[in-house]
This record gives structure tokens, sequence and C-alpha cells, in this order.
């Protein structure tokens, strides 16, 4: 297999002669005795569901099929960049000439057999899913050992392990097609041919119920790992890890290559806008180091992320967007950072900051300015009559809704226009209703 990659816009062109058309099955090569199926998820899942893994001992390969071609694609154009390597063994990657496994390419896996281990997919997802969730949901119908969750465009899945595979069977007769909340995120279980489930940490992405010692995330490591954040990945680079949060492959448009972290704000409403409304909405795609308005040209802002593919983020989803009256240009600084001074607004130590902690979390929910926001870290006893009349000085509410999660108060508050959302957002996070510091973030929810 050749490729000529070109990483500055993080593609690869694939000679079409020396290799098989694109497939949802990828073949591995050098598979050595002493690598696990465990070994090559990690290898793969951070982009994409995997729904068949067959491993070819006598060979020394693999056969491994993703959930589309689209994943597939994904993992090879990264390893065309970086060199995959599993306990020390470079391993090689190519499109299998299958288009998709069969019983015989299966026998030694197990196909659609009942298994203990379930593969869960959740759709028309308006509430956000936990482990502890999909517990609560599951462990009624046995014991629940693991659980590990992750986000892919198609949808929100999990893999929820059993101790016994008549668990397992019981669950899915019982809850394939139920909603888990009235009208909503319902439950599509397939049985996984997966032997095992690998659990490092234990947060609200992953659990091992069986080991309640392990750490709630990696020491020594920025949490940035998206599906990193439940199996661990030290052979990747942190572009795969971030890519895993947006669900295998980055947002069309973002290279992750970018290493410019300074961002030239104009066309800005002079008469409305100051840092903290910029901090308010630029801090949904990054931590803010520092931000400074240009006295010279009152319209203008200069904005320092934490780090270059955060900026890269900044500007793929602000591009254009409409703030206080005004469509917003937003480009790259030619000034590497912004030299702190009595103009400056700090913010780099700000608990405000969304970053510092579910990095990967944070990820998910980046995306172009919508009409839906979201209401988190809401008083308890916080009443819907509460929240819109907090909002509605912004413009018309189209629709609201105030739910409980975990035990946690939160709404959704759809706007007639992206706007309107933006202007609500911009100047209410991080306000103050009955004594609690809500927070604010765009909905990529079509309607509530």
């Amino acid at each position: 297999m050749k490729f000529i990659c070109n990483s500055s816009l993080f593609l690869c062109f694939i000679d079409l002669q020396t290799m098989a058309e694109p497939s949802k099955v990828i073949h591995v090569r050098n598979v050595g005795h002493e690598i696990s199926e465990n070994d090559l998820l990690q290898l793969f899942q951070p982009f994409g569901v995997i729904t068949k893994l067959v491993m070819l001992r006598a060979k020394n390969q693999a056969l491994v099929q993703m959930q589309d071609v689209a994943s597939a694609v994904n993992s090879l154009q990264f390893y065309a960049n970086v060199q995959p390597s599993i306990r020390g063994r470079n391993v090689y990657v190519q499109f299998s000439s299958h288009q998709e496994l069969t019983s015989m390419d299966q026998n030694q896996g197990r196909g659609d057999e009942p298994n203990r281990i379930l593969l869960v997919t959740i759709h028309h997802m308006m509430y956000p899913i936990t482990v502890d969730v999909l517990y609560q949901v599951f462990s009624p119908h046995g014991s629940v050992e693991k659980i590990v969750t992750f986000q892919k465009s198609a949808g929100f899945q999990a893999l929820i392990q059993y101790q016994s595979r008549q668990h397992a069977v019981v669950a899915r007769s019982t809850l394939q097609g139920r909603n888990i909340y009235d009208g909503c995120c319902q439950l599509d279980i397939q049985f996984s041919n997966l032997d095992e489930l690998q659990v490092n940490y234990n947060n609200d992405r992953s659990r091992d119920f069986t080991n309640p010692n392990l750490p709630t995330e990696q020491k020594g490591r920025p949490s940035q790992p998206g599906y990193g954040d439940t199996v661990g990945y030290p052979q990747m680079a942190n572009a795969a890890a971030i890519a895993a949060a947006f669900g295998g492959g980055l947002p069309p448009g973002v290279t992750g290559t970018n290493d410019r972290c300074t961002i030239l704000v104009s066309n800005l409403n002079p008469d409305r806008i100051d840092e903290d409304k910029l901090f308010n909405l630029f801090s949904i795609y990054g931590n803010i180091v520092r931000i400074k308005l240009l006295r010279n040209k009152p319209d203008h802002a200069l904005i320092q992320m934490g780090d270059g593919f955060q900026a890269e983020l900044a500007v793929h989803f602000l591009k254009g967007a409409t703030l206080f009256g005004k469509r917003l240009e937003v480009n790259f600084s030619k000034h590497p950072n912004i030299t702190p001074g009595a103009d400056t607004h700090e913010y780099a130590n700000s608990n405000l900051n969304r970053f510092n902690r579910n990095a990967a979390k944070n990820y998910r929910y980046c995306c172009s300015p919508t009409k839906i926001i979201h209401l988190s870290t809401l008083p308890q006893d916080v009443t819907e009559d509460e929240i819109l009349n907090l909002l509605e000085e912004h413009g018309t509410i189209v629709n609201s809704k105030v739910f409980e999660m975990n035990g946690k108060k939160q709404a959704l508050v759809q706007f007639e226009t992206e706007e309107l959302a933006t202007d609500a957002l911009v100047c209410k996070h991080a306000s103050s209703l009955s004594g609690s510091v809500i927070r604010i973030s765009f909905s990529q929810l079509q309607n509530i």
C-alpha cells in the first residue's frame, strides 16, 4: 500500500494501482502473538465503532470491520502520517479486498452469536447519557461489570459488559427498541464480538464496576484524550485523540496542524462588546489566556487561546457568526501571543475556562452558533419562568424545557434565530441565578 500525504491538509491520496478500493474492512499485518484483540481495538476505536474483529493467528494478521467506510478511511488517513505500533511492534494497515466480513471470514469470531458484551447506540438523544444512566437502565437485567461510552457522528454509543452471556441476552431482549426517556433516547442493541472490555479510568464516560480503585484520568497528562479517557492510547499522537472526540475525524475544514494561538476578531459592535463577553463566546472552543481590545480600532480585538488547535476551532466555527448585529470576521493574528499590559485582561487562571477539566467532553460540544442553548449548573429549585425571565430580553423564545439529569437541574432554550441565541449566551454565561453561576453552551439539537 502506498500513500502520498499532505499533512497540512490532513488528507492522504491513495495510489489505486497498489491497493484495493476503500472498504470498511481493514487488513492488519505483522500482528504478533503478543498482540491481543484489545490492542487492536485501542488502535482503531478512536475512529469509529468496530463491528467485527477476526484474528488470523496462523498468518500474524487480523481483519477489522468498521461500522462504515468513512471510519475506515479516517483511520488509514491518520496512520499514513503516524506509524501504528503495538507493544513495540510496528503493524501495517491497508484496506481489505473484502467489502464486508462473511461468516466464513469470521471462523475465529462470533459474528451475531449472543455474547456477554452489548453494543448500544442511542438514537434521538435529547438528554445527556452517562455511565450512571446506562447502569440504571441495564443493571436490573443482570450483573454489569464494565461500561465504555463514546460519541460518533451517527450518535452516542456504548459497550456494556455483563457477567454472563445470559444476562446480556435478557437485557437485549427486554430493552431493544425501548426509550430511556419518554419520546427520546431510543436503544438500538447488538451483540458485540469482543471478549473483554479494557477500562483504564473510572469517570463519567467509562466504569469498571469490578475495580473501583481505578483513577479518574491518566496522571501526568492533560485531560484531552477523547475516547482515550476510557482506553489508553500511548502510541497515538494527540491529533488522533482529539479526532476521537469528534467521532473519529476532525470537522471538515479543520486540519489539526495549526500552531498559531492568537486570533484577530474584527467588525465587533464597540458599543456592546467587552472582554468578558468575548471570553464567554470564545471559551466554548478552548481555554482563554488573555484578551485585548484595540484602542485605535475599537471594533477589533485580539484573543489568545490555550493552543493552536483550540484557536483553529474558534476560527472555523465562529467565522461569519453574527453578534450584536455585526457579522464577525475571525482570523489568525500575525502576533504569536498578546503581550500582558494595562490594556489586557488575563484569563489564564480563570476557573471559568471550560477546558481545565473534561476537555474531551467539551470538544464534542464544539459547533457553530445554533438557535438552542443548553443551561447547566442551575439552582435545584429553579423554575422555567425564572429561566425565561433571565433570557427573554435577548429576543423571541420559541420553546424551552427544564429537566433533571443525575440529580442536577438543566434546561434547553430555543430562540428564533442563531443571532439571538448567541447574544443570550454571550451576556448570560457565567452570570448568577439565585446564587448559582450558570453555564451556557450551544446545543446541537435541531429542536426541543
